[in-house]
């Protein structure tokens, strides 16, 4: 079977990578990720996975490679990566009370073959109406300066949500493990029946 490589510096993705219980590569690729004018929310979300996907590959004679990305808004707007705290505050104070909506690419390429699959799952977060304290004691015991929305679903972001809405969790912490396994399924590579293999052989 070809060996799986995810194009991607994020622990959380590795993590998440790491549940199917398979081996895999990790090579960070280096992009540009700025949006391009006009560009939709979801269709960011795809070409920046695709690219994360194409720029691993294209130095490989064999793979299946894992690009993925994800974008957040609030009232359509655009919320990147806070970088700090004074960022990370004014992000939770815009999306206090409201419905944060999700676009997270996913891109799947064969080096050998050159075919690609594309897709970004939607997931939505409605936060709470929050206080300066809420707010104030969230960022100060988290730190998520490196989250896009300023939170983190798998640690103390439930604390601040209302109410999640989604076709998978996954998307939400920044790789759909459901439509991933789709599209390695479509690329021949079925992870239970890997798994099962590797028993035998060992």
């Amino acid at each position: 079977m070809p060996p799986l490589i995810l194009a991607s510096s994020s622990p959380s993705r590795r993590s998440l990578l790491a549940r199917l219980g398979l081996a895999f590569t990790v090579m960070p690729p280096d992009i540009d990720e700025s949006p391009l004018a006009h560009e939709t929310p979801k269709a960011l979300a795809m070409r920046l996975s695709m690219e994360k996907a194409q720029a691993v590959a294209r130095g490989l004679e064999k793979g299946l490679v894992i690009g993925s990305d994800q974008v957040a808004t609030v009232d359509e707007r655009l919320l990147g990566k806070p970088g700090g705290h004074a960022e990370n505050l004014d992000q939770l104070r815009s999306a206090s009370g409201k419905w944060m909506e999700f676009h997270t690419g996913i891109a799947l390429i064969d080096a050998q073959s050159n075919q690609m699959q594309v897709d970004a799952v939607p997931f939505g977060v409605k936060l709470r109406t929050l206080s300066e304290d809420d707010i104030a004691s969230y960022v100060a015991h988290e730190r998520a300066f490196d989250c896009a929305g300023g939170f983190k679903a798998e640690r103390l972001g439930c604390t601040i949500f209302e109410e999640t809405r989604g076709p998978d969790p996954t998307a939400l912490l920044g790789l759909p493990m459901i439509r991933l396994c789709a599209m390695l399924r479509n690329a021949g590579f079925d992870p239970l029946s890997v798994l099962s293999k590797s028993g035998q052989e060992k």
